[in-house]
């Protein structure tokens, strides 16, 4: 597993394995999101054989997935739904990580800067400073 924190309350990974789910468990991680739709990936990492290993585990499960090019609104909101619902650290994973990276950083643009955000971003290995237009308009409004 690839576990790259971005807040001490929010971590986001590449596609992980049903075999994980102790190991997050173990982590201190008690809400995962499935931020990768079903149609990209085989049936043993689909979100149905994923909840039950998870759930198995003592953790909650939400499925929100994110089609590249098309997280809006609804999207941004259910993210921060099962945020806010977590009763400690949240574990969001995709296919490399970046588009639950990219979510978090809409949702806390506002609140901890664009700067913050890309700083955050960077030092987990993404690289999303050709998002900063996107950031900045999360900080308005």
């Amino acid at each position: 597993m690839d576990i790259r924190q971005l807040s001490p309350d929010y971590a986001v990974s590449p596609q992980i394995d049903p075999t994980d789910a102790g190991e997050i468990a173990a982590a201190g991680y008690t809400t995962v999101i499935c931020n990768r739709p079903d149609a990209e990936i085989p049936g043993n990492l689909q979100a149905d054989v994923m909840r039950s290993a998870v759930e198995q585990a003592g953790l909650t499960f939400v499925v929100n997935p994110v089609v590249p090019g098309g997280m809006g609104p609804a999207t941004l909101d259910a993210q921060a739904q099962a945020i806010s619902a977590a009763t400690g650290p949240v574990l969001a994973y995709c296919a490399s990580g970046n588009r639950s990276a990219i979510v978090w950083s809409l949702l806390n643009a506002g609140s901890i800067g664009v700067d913050g955000v890309l700083a955050a971003t960077r030092a987990a290995g993404y690289d999303h400073s050709p998002f900063r237009a996107q950031f900045e308009m999360m900080t308005k409004g």
